[in-house]
């Protein structure tokens, strides 16, 4: 029982994958709070840089619209009118559509959530199911957006009445003034208040965000099961692992893998980089790199010597040394001789079984010759 259960909960954090395959179906890291604190902070920054200016060019259209002149009555075209005076507006309102647009994208940016999403348009049909809709409704999930709503109400609506009421007395006394001091002075109390209900938005937005990222990481959790598939998936299936083995054949050429297969040893770093050595006594004057290759061609050096039975030592830095110092069909560098008969007498002995893994040597390789995974000496 214990197991079984420990396999169906969902224990596990989402994997990677998991992740990226809900984002590709529209299930995104999103937070309407922060986008609202962003837009709106946008815009009220920018009215706040560019309002005289904007209410400049509206007191201009409202004048030149009351009046009128001889061309308006003979010749009127309400469109060229109209057209005419918005112009005047045109670029301090495009100004603020600009800034509450780029705060909309900045949004998704913060969150990594930014990006074009075709599966977020494919139908739903659970969605259009209306008991689907009531649950979302009337469950958990609702009852906590109508808390967060009633929170949000709460905290800017005592924000916006505390900020007014502070002002009530400078707020009549406007009327005693002239419009245009009036005008002012109620568009900078009307900015600084959305500002700090602005603010008190961000303040939301910082509540809002951890607890979508805690809910969408237990919505996609997964069950040590799930896990464990993927990971299967994720290693691929034995034909697939055939394919990759058959590319890497065919990386190399017939005389590699001839010559690979006659190796009497191979020495790998142990990933990036793989030289295979023979030396046949009476045949070779000293051991010949038959082979070498870094990466992809390392991979099937090491994948046809496990095919051949031909031994792999993993000795990183004699493998870099020779990979460096030598080319296929040379003779390895002499600096190295002693390291490559060290390793060619292991091999001799473990193959007639007088020494076993336990006994492999210590290689040690000259200063002159140690270089590091890009060819620079060390």
């Amino acid at each position: 029982m214990a197991g079984g259960n420990d396999s169906g909960e969902k224990t596990e954090k989402p994997t990677q994958k998991k992740l990226q395959d809900a984002a590709k179906k529209g299930d995104i890291l999103q937070s309407r709070e922060l986008g609202t604190a962003l837009v709106v902070m946008a815009g009220i920054g920018c009215i706040a840089v560019i309002g005289p200016s904007l209410i400049e060019a509206m007191s201009n259209m409202l004048v030149e619209g009351l009046r009128f002149q001889r061309d308006d009555i003979v010749d009127f075209s309400p469109v060229d009118r109209g057209l005419e005076l918005l112009k005047g507006i045109a670029l301090p309102v495009a100004g603020v559509m600009l800034a509450t647009f780029l705060a909309a994208i900045a949004a998704p940016a913060l969150l990594g959530s930014l990006g074009f999403r075709p599966g977020a348009f494919a139908p739903k049909p659970e969605k259009m199911n209306p008991l689907s809709g009531l649950k979302r409704i009337f469950g958990m999930q609702g009852l906590i957006e109508l808390l967060k709503s009633i929170a949000k109400v709460g905290l800017l609506g005592s924000i916006g009445v505390w900020l007014i009421w502070g002002r009530l007395t400078e707020i009549i006394g406007l009327g005693k003034a002239g419009i245009a001091p009036a005008m002012a002075d109620l568009g900078n109390i009307f900015i600084l208040t959305c500002l700090v209900m602005a603010g008190g938005l961000f303040l939301i937005a910082g509540i809002d965000v951890p607890a979508q990222i805690m809910q969408r990481a237990k919505r996609l959790g997964m069950s040590k099961q799930e896990v464990k598939d993927e990971h299967k998936e994720s290693e691929g299936s034995p034909e697939l692992k055939g394919h990759i083995r058959r590319r890497q054949f065919e990386v190399l050429s017939g005389n590699t893998r001839k010559a690979v297969a006659e190796a009497s040893v191979i020495i790998t770093n142990p990933t990036h980089f793989a030289v295979a050595l023979r030396y046949k006594p009476g045949q070779d004057a000293a051991p010949v790199v038959v082979a070498r290759g870094c990466d992809a061609i390392a991979a099937a050096i090491r994948e046809l010597a496990d095919t051949n039975g031909v031994t792999v030592l993993q000795y990183p830095e004699l493998a870099r040394a020779i990979y460096f110092t030598s080319r296929a069909g040379q003779i390895v560098n002499e600096g190295l001789y002693m390291a490559v008969a060290t390793v060619l007498a292991f091999v001799f002995r473990v193959e007639n079984r007088m020494a076993s893994e336990m006994d492999r040597p210590f290689i040690t390789v000259p200063d002159d010759l140690r270089f590091d995974a890009d060819g620079r000496k060390q």
